[in-house]
């Protein structure tokens, strides 16, 4: 019993002296790592990632990915920058590239480097459609979800300590740890944060892609073309990382007003 306060106690301590605030949102996050630590570590697992590939040989496709993807980049600096925000993007060096793999996804690392897939590119169906997903997965790197995550793992599973620490004495584990980070949740505890920021992600991205000149109007189309694919078939919302499409198509829709007004056509 006492052991258990004096975790919980320990636990809003860390709460109170390691948080920061989600730019757009203003949610307070857990941030036991700093974005100089993480961002060298990520760019190395970016690199081995692109290093394996196969990169898309389609020189259309991968500069199309390449335009939306600097377009939402100068948006979110833009964005930044107006909110007095930009120190933040300190150490980000921007990176946007195609992998030929018929794999559904796309990703963005801490300190924005994004790897697209082919296998999502029929989905997207146009440029706009990829600015529905370059803008949300740019926006999980803004939101420093990936840090986030790690920092929760990093006490569920090796108990509070320095990133510093971690890789010292257990390397593999911090690489898979920021992997996990990136991708989704392996288990119940961290559903709930994976579907909040996934939804943060919804709502940031929006107004990034209407900075950059896309409709964010097309977002809602975008979930609904993906629903279409799944069959209507995806698991109960509670057992998933994702909100619902129906769920997700429904905020999207009611963001959309505050998108609008960051629209520059």
């Amino acid at each position: 019993m006492l052991r258990n306060r004096v975790l919980l106690l320990i636990g809003g301590l860390l709460f109170l002296y390691a948080c920061a605030t989600v730019p757009v949102t203003g949610r307070s996050q857990l941030s036991l790592i700093s974005n100089a630590e993480l961002i060298p570590m990520a760019s190395q697992q970016y690199n081995e990632v692109i290093r394996k590939g196969p990169l898309s040989r389609n020189a259309e496709q991968t500069a199309m990915i390449r335009r939306v993807g600097v377009n939402i980049q100068k948006a979110v600096e833009q964005y930044m920058a107006d909110k007095n925000m930009s120190s933040q993007l300190s150490g980000f060096a921007w990176e946007f590239n195609l992998i030929d793999e018929p794999t559904v996804n796309a990703w963005c690392m801490p300190g924005g480097k994004v790897a697209f897939y082919t296998g999502i590119l029929p989905i997207c169906k146009d440029e706009t459609g990829i600015a529905v997903v370059m803008g949300h997965e740019v926006a999980h790197a803004i939101a420093n979800h990936g840090r986030e995550r790690m920092s929760q793992q990093m006490v569920a599973q090796v108990g509070v300590q320095s990133l510093g620490a971690l890789m010292g004495q257990n390397p593999t584990l911090g690489n898979e740890l920021l992997m996990q980070a990136v991708g989704a949740g392996t288990g119940l505890g961290m559903l709930k944060f994976s579907r909040q920021h996934e939804s943060e992600a919804d709502r940031m991205g929006l107004i990034f892609m209407a900075m950059a000149g896309y409709d964010p109007n097309e977002a809602p189309k975008f979930w609904e073309r993906m629903s279409s694919l799944s069959g209507g078939q995806e698991p109960p919302e509670f057992l998933s990382t994702h909100p619902s499409h129906e769920t997700r198509v429904r905020d999207l829709q009611s963001w959309i007003p505050e998108a609008m007004q960051h629209y520059k056509k």
